[in-house]
């Protein structure tokens, strides 16, 4: 297994981070546009397309608006991972800022690679948007 982690802090306030990580099927317009450019909602599934056409079916595992982290796993699509668990989730930072995480574990372990390219890139739009009223104060 192979366990991709990606983390950064935006100037936006958790609340608000966290409406947009539950908004679960508005990826393509509130979270990281231009990077999925559709998703579509079924039930507790999305189909999510990405900008190099890539389509991943995502099952919804656990909204859970206490802690701000949404959970999500591969059951479909281009990506055909034996395992795949991700989380998100919204933690509140100094001065009102949010630290944004987000965690991958797949089997095999020969997609890890593809998968971190597609959370590095993710992470790089999904850091603009959400600091699109502000300025990034630093990451890790």
């Amino acid at each position: 297994m192979a366990a991709i982690h990606q983390e950064f802090v935006v100037d936006a306030r958790p609340e608000d981070v966290w409406d947009v990580l539950a908004d679960y099927g508005a990826v393509h317009r509130r979270l990281a546009p231009g990077f999925v450019v559709d998703t579509q909602l079924h039930d507790d599934t999305r189909t999510v397309t990405f900008a190099d056409g890539t389509i991943v079916h995502e099952r919804l595992v656990d909204l859970d608006a206490t802690s701000r982290r949404v959970a999500y796993t591969v059951v479909g699509g281009n990506l055909h991972p034996s395992h795949h668990h991700a989380w998100m989730q919204a933690l509140p930072e100094a001065d009102g800022r949010t630290r944004f995480v987000w965690h991958t574990d797949v089997i095999p372990a020969d997609l890890a690679g593809p998968i971190a390219e597609f959370v590095e890139h993710g992470s790089t739009v999904i850091r603009a948007t959400l600091s699109a009223a502000g300025t990034v104060r630093g990451s890790s």
